[in-house]
């Protein structure tokens, strides 16, 4: 068995005191890591919290470790764990631990750091020393370049339960997912304390598009169309409404029956098929009409999807939620990719536009 850790190392936390007398330093530590197990790494944390003990707590997700089991076998994907994790535990080595949360998941415990510049610091060090992350793991006679995904809480600044820390941590996580990976989120309520993560629908990408198109397919008329099929978007993305323009720039509400604004320089904003932000800073100068319109209805995030076939551009459809920051998920751009073809295609056939 790997050992990260050691009796008298874990032994300055009476917390694992009492259950390396009890349970044994094997019983504690995770069988192929070394690191402390998923139950004992939680029960620490739970224990800090009831003694009032300061600590920033952090999940580390190995990018794409799914591929590497697939190219190079479950025991090179072995080999890289036991390597990130006894990195890790020599990082932290003096003022924290980890432990293994689950599959190529991580907790990290840092009692040192717990000041945003102080766990900044940290996090930059951790990616860039070339000690844990953003480094070569050699096997055979081939090496695999590791990067990892961090989400950073700290009790009691953030959260004073372990839920309520763990969601913190969790959000965070999500969110450098969404950011594309290889990167680290310390959570900060001023920038995410809105923050919404919005996961794929239990039923499945495949089965919610079938659900849209036969929807879709069987209801004459394009508005009908888009009333027909409001009750399942908004059961597959947690949505209030669908917005949307014509050639016109006009944007309007499927539910909403009285909003018309003006977006006329809405097609400034890219020329792709789909863009989003939970920044409107980004688009105020390149869209200042979008963005005036969006600032008035209390708009933070904005998903927006061209509704073209081949090169030719029929409007948008627009997502946007009040008084919400979304983390748009690759689920959800996947159906309004999808939707944004089915209308285009709809106007190119029947030549029935959206005014």
């Amino acid at each position: 068995m790997n050992r990260a850790y050691d009796e008298r190392y874990l032994a300055q936390y009476p917390f694992f005191e009492n259950l390396c007398r009890h349970v044994g330093l094997q019983g504690i530590l995770d069988p192929l890591t070394g690191v402390i197990s998923r139950s004992y790494m939680i029960g620490f944390a739970e224990s800090l919290i009831a003694d009032q003990v300061s600590f920033s707590y952090a999940i580390l997700d190995l990018d794409n470790f799914k591929f590497i089991n697939d190219t190079y076998g479950h025991s090179v994907g072995d080999l890289v764990l036991m390597d990130i994790a006894a990195n890790m535990a020599d990082f932290l080595r003096g003022y924290g631990v980890v432990g293994r949360f689950g599959g190529d998941e991580f907790l990290i415990i840092n009692f040192r750091d717990l000041e945003y510049d102080d766990k900044k610091s940290f996090f930059v060090d951790f990616y860039t020393s070339g000690k844990v992350l953003r480094k070569k793991v050699f096997f055979e006679n081939r090496s695999i370049y590791v990067t990892g995904t961090t989400g950073c809480a700290t009790f009691p600044n953030d959260a004073n339960t372990y839920d309520g820390l763990f969601a913190l941590m969790d959000k965070t996580l999500y969110r450098g997912k969404s950011k594309g990976r290889n990167c680290y989120i310390i959570y900060l309520e001023s920038k995410h304390k809105d923050t919404e993560i919005r996961k794929g629908g239990s039923s499945g990408i495949y089965v919610s598009m079938h659900s849209l198109i036969r929807q879709f397919e069987f209801v004459p008329g394009l508005y009908d169309k888009l009333h027909s099929i409001m009750p399942l978007l908004k059961e597959i993305l947690r949505i209030s409404d669908l917005y949307y323009t014509g050639r016109q720039m006009i944007l309007r509400g499927v539910l909403d029956s009285s909003l018309a604004e003006d977006v006329s320089d809405l097609d400034c904003l890219t020329s792709e098929d789909l863009y989003y932000t939970n920044n409107l800073e980004k688009i105020k100068d390149v869209c200042p009409k979008v963005y005036a319109v969006l600032k008035k209805r209390n708009i933070e995030t904005v998903m927006v999807t061209r509704i073209r076939m081949e090169e030719r551009t029929y409007g948008f459809l627009v997502l946007a939620e009040p008084r919400s920051l979304r983390i748009w998920q690759e689920e959800e751009c996947a159906v309004m990719f999808f939707l944004s073809k089915m209308i285009a295609a709809h106007i190119r056939i029947k030549g029935e536009e959206l005014l």
